[in-house]
């Protein structure tokens, strides 16, 4: 079983929106969190296909540079 992929905030900031869920398939690409950032959103996408494994943070959440806000299972 393969290692699970940690998505990780690229700014600090707040969680705007979860356009994913736990269980949910994903492409390469997929915005997976969008964060709001000096007036400003970032969509995070996934670095590679997989399932949704744990999501870390909720909307209106706000997150340092690096903080880890989704696990994802390649595949």
């Amino acid at each position: 079983m393969a290692d699970s992929v940690e998505i990780v905030a690229p700014v600090a900031g707040v969680v705007g929106s979860l356009p994913v869920a736990v269980g949910a398939s994903v492409a390469a690409g997929d915005p997976v969190v969008v964060l709001q950032a000096m007036k400003t959103e970032f969509p995070v996408e996934a670095e590679l296909a997989g399932t949704v494994q744990e999501i870390l943070v909720s909307e209106g959440q706000e997150v340092e540079m690096g903080a880890v806000m989704i696990r994802l299972l390649p595949g």
